[in-house]
């Protein structure tokens, strides 16, 4: 990787982590859809998802979809489809909707499972504008037509700057 190739790692601190957790918790709170259950999408939505959690007193589910490994996010996204059938209300979150694959991903395969679409929302800490997803709740809107940092959340700053560079230059959509 050569030196004008590399990601600008961007740490983010933990009270800034905190302050948006807190931001989408009040928005959460404020609206009149509440959820059921909040669910958090591995890897980057269980640290916020199990803060939210916490915050707003609402049960957390987890599915694994980062892992790609079978059982551990698509047979689970079938099952809380079918909860959200019976008027269970679902929020996902995770970290960041970035090219807005994840959540494309997991709204078709609910889809494809009968999820009832208005029992279902999704929040996230930061939100491409130009993502090709769309989320209900926000703390940051980002444009990343302008905004080409690699975001670093305080869960993943334990990793080496060598290991995150790598991460991000393995998507350079997301970069470029």
């Amino acid at each position: 990787m050569t030196e004008a190739a590399a990601p600008v790692l961007n740490y983010i601190p933990y009270e800034d982590f905190l302050g948006s957790v807190r931001k989408l918790s009040r928005l959460l709170a404020s609206d009149s859809w509440k959820a059921d259950f909040i669910i958090g999408i591995g890897r980057g939505g269980l640290v916020p998802a199990v803060y939210i959690s916490h915050e707003l007193q609402v049960p957390m589910l987890s599915i694994d979809h980062s892992s790609k490994v079978p059982g551990f996010a698509d047979e689970l996204l079938g099952k809380v489809a079918d909860k959200s059938t019976t008027g269970t209300r679902l929020l996902f979150v995770d970290d960041i909707n970035d090219s807005g694959g994840t959540i494309v991903y997991i709204r078709n395969l609910l889809a494809e499972n009968g999820c009832n679409p208005d029992n279902l929302r999704f929040a996230v800490l930061k939100d491409n504008c130009r993502s090709k997803a769309r989320v209900d709740y926000t703390a940051e809107v980002i444009d990343r037509a302008e905004d080409k940092r690699w975001f670093v959340f305080p869960w993943e700053a334990v990793m080496t700057a060598e290991t995150l560079a790598e991460e991000a230059v393995a998507v350079p959509e997301r970069l470029s």
